[in-house]
């Protein structure tokens, strides 16, 4: 058997390495399989550091995340250049939107998450093994996006931790990841939560991811991704009346700035950056 092992071995790893060379539909696979068992790697050997420092289920426990996730840029080629960053300096708490385009983007997130913050995510997460249980104990807070009743209740009770515990709370209003080169329409969770608790948004937003991962072409090579911290929109005094308003005010601003930003496609649909269709 060894012998055998011996005699085959190397030409099927040459085989494996021609096939993924040869064909992108299979190579795009074999990476996007590797960034998920790294991920399920990292996080099942992360657990017990957290568990071993803070006991349980803390924000504080971002800080390793945070640290651990910030390291697979090196191994996928990606670089990030942030400006911006002085916006998160608010005082007290505050709601952060941003863009969702791709699984990549936890590695976005990571990269310029502040001091005391989770994220809001779909309670299907949880369930993702080791993955799940690093969001649980990072705070990572789940939501049922099928059940109405349910997402109202956990927001009111994030409104009331934020408060409580002095955090920030990032939310992708967009709702789901979307990479068509543009961003989806919002929805309204996030900036009811802001008036409702009276802090100021401060939106978020990464350059298309497009030019380096696109599932369609089967692209997953390495890439440069712009990240820009837009400057916090303030909510004192405004009401539920002005929802609408405010989510406008993001959508706008945050898509004219992902306009901007290099890699985007510049009209899309025939509509003008910087204003929703």
């Amino acid at each position: 058997m060894e012998s055998g092992w011996l005699l085959w071995g190397p030409p099927l790893a040459l085989l494996l390495a021609l096939l993924l060379e040869l064909s992108p539909p299979l190579r795009f696979r074999a990476k996007v399989f590797s960034y998920c068992a790294l991920c399920l790697l990292a996080s099942t050997l992360t657990v017990p550091v957290c568990l071993l420092c803070h006991g349980g289920r803390t924000v504080h426990n971002m800080r390793i995340i945070k640290n651990v996730v910030r390291s697979f840029k090196y191994l996928y080629g990606l670089r990030f250049d942030v400006k911006g960053l002085e916006h998160f300096e608010v005082e007290g708490p505050c709601v952060i939107v941003s863009n969702h385009q791709s699984i990549l983007d936890m590695m976005g997130l990571m990269e310029v998450l502040p001091d005391r913050c989770v994220q809001i995510g779909k309670r299907e997460l949880l369930y993702f093994g080791s993955v799940g249980l690093i969001m649980y104990l990072g705070g990572v807070i789940f939501i049922n996006r099928r059940s109405t009743s349910n997402a109202k209740s956990v927001m009111s009770g994030v409104g009331q931790a934020m408060a409580k515990d002095n955090v920030k709370v990032w939310i992708y209003p967009e709702g789901t990841r979307n990479g068509n080169g543009d961003l989806l329409p919002f929805k309204k969770g996030a900036f009811h939560l802001a008036i409702q608790t009276q802090v100021p948004v401060i939106p978020v937003v990464y350059s298309s991811f497009n030019t380096f991962y696109n599932p369609e072409k089967n692209l997953f090579t390495s890439g440069r991704i712009q990240v820009e911290v837009l400057p916090p929109i303030p909510t004192c005094g405004l009401t539920a009346t002005d929802v609408t308003d405010l989510s406008d005010r993001c959508y706008a601003a945050m898509r004219e700035t992902f306009f901007r930003l290099p890699g985007a496609a510049g009209r899309v649909n025939g509509s003008t950056p910087g204003f929703a269709q």
